[in-house]
């Protein structure tokens, strides 16, 4: 994400709300709010390594409970 730079002056008979909403203002003007906000949740892919394993983990375990059912410690569905 590109840096972007907003400064604001305080005026001499200008009072700190008055500076706070004009840099307020200048935020919203800018979209930087409204680009962090989209990015915020952003999800990688996860790698192709990382779905491998957790399917061969899913499976494993699918074979664990068949092996339970199949000698009884394990209640059916």
């Amino acid at each position: 994400m590109a840096k972007t730079v907003i400064e604001v002056r305080k005026n001499p008979n200008e009072n700190n709300s008055s500076v706070l909403r004009r840099f307020s203002r200048r935020i919203q003007e800018s979209g930087i709010i409204r680009k962090v906000k989209s990015a915020r949740y952003n999800v990688r892919k996860e790698s192709k390594l990382k779905i491998k394993k957790s399917a061969l983990k899913r499976m494993g375990r699918r074979k664990e409970i068949e092996k339970l059912r199949k000698l009884g410690k394990m209640a059916t569905k």
